[in-house]
């Protein structure tokens, strides 16, 4: 058995899965319809660049939304099983939702497009910050943050050494001295626009609501692990009250990928830009296969793989 996993933000490229569209007419589709439900240009942002407007949240939301799902459509048919269930990354989860056919791809492209937007006002750039911590438990980063005064929290769950951190950009800072001194081998500030998944992010999680509440989600065909409770989603509504809870709440990946485990995935296909995933998947579970498809060139031994798994 395997699953299927889609990236988040941060693997963008200018050019992103431009390679399918050249030989797949469902990857072309894909950009063509994606690109209408923008309002037009984020096709041309994608082949062009530059890369400053692609790291724009709310270009960079809908843009690997796009990439991702024209990956997945030009797979589809090639696939020799469905897979067991989807997941993705914190904005992936949309993508493994359309995927799963729980939200259509042009619903996606506004709501991630808007939610990108929601979270760059949330707080004002200089604010807020991230930083990944490695080499330490999430159990000792949490019990850290949680001793600093100001707003700092744990906000992704990659492995069992790497969970980042976001809040309060001085709070970042006196949580990642005090997490070094901890015994974290590094703390790296990350380059980001704003502190995602975090409590910082309310503002933009009330204002996505009432765009959650009319968009039209229905059941998904395979299941889709959420990245709040890292259990399957169980109904359109529950879509909507986790994609809520979702802007604020951390990712947990490493629980995520656990529950894959348990639901008897052997093998872990990520399709989109990069290979992030692949590399987590390797730190948290070191019997799990692993397989990526980024570009056309990696399609026949994807395939193989899950072929392999599948038998």
């Amino acid at each position: 058995m395997y699953s299927i996993v889609f990236p988040g933000q941060g693997s963008q490229s200018v050019g992103m899965s431009l390679d399918f569209c050249e030989r797949y007419p469902a990857a072309r589709e894909v950009f063509a319809e994606a690109d209408e439900a923008f309002g037009g240009g984020l096709a041309k942002r994608i082949a062009e660049g530059p890369e400053a407007e692609l790291r724009r949240t709310q270009v960079t939301q809908p843009a690997i939304l796009t990439a991702s799902i024209a990956v997945f459509r030009a797979l589809e048919a090639q696939l020799p099983a469905p897979p067991a269930v989807f997941a993705g990354h914190s904005l992936g989860e949309y993508t493994a939702l359309v995927a799963a056919g729980a939200l259509g791809l042009a619903d996606a492209v506004r709501l991630v497009r808007r939610r990108g937007a929601l979270m760059q006002q949330a707080v004002p750039e200089g604010e807020g910050a991230m930083a990944a911590i490695l080499g330490l438990d999430p159990e000792s980063v949490a019990r850290v943050c949680a001793g600093v005064d100001a707003l700092v929290a744990p906000a992704n769950f990659n492995t069992p050494v790497q969970t980042v951190i976001a809040g309060r950009a001085a709070a970042v800072a006196e949580a990642g001295e005090a997490l070094a001194a901890a015994g974290a081998k590094r703390v790296v500030p990350l380059d980001v626009s704003a502190p995602f998944h975090c409590p910082l992010m309310a503002p933009a999680a009330e204002n996505l609501t009432p765009l959650l509440a009319e968009t039209g989600f229905g059941e998904a065909r395979i299941p889709v692990i959420s990245n709040v409770t890292a259990e399957p989603y169980r109904s359109a509504d529950d879509a909507r009250r986790l994609l809520r809870e979702q802007v604020c709440a951390p990712v947990r990946w490493v629980d995520g990928v656990k529950r894959q485990l348990q639901q008897g995935v052997t093998l872990q296909l990520e399709l989109g830009p990069g290979k992030v995933l692949s590399g987590m998947a390797a730190r948290i579970e070191r019997g799990l296969g692993r397989a990526n498809v980024e570009r056309v060139d990696d399609v026949d031994k994807a395939l193989g793989a899950v072929a392999e798994a599948c038998a």
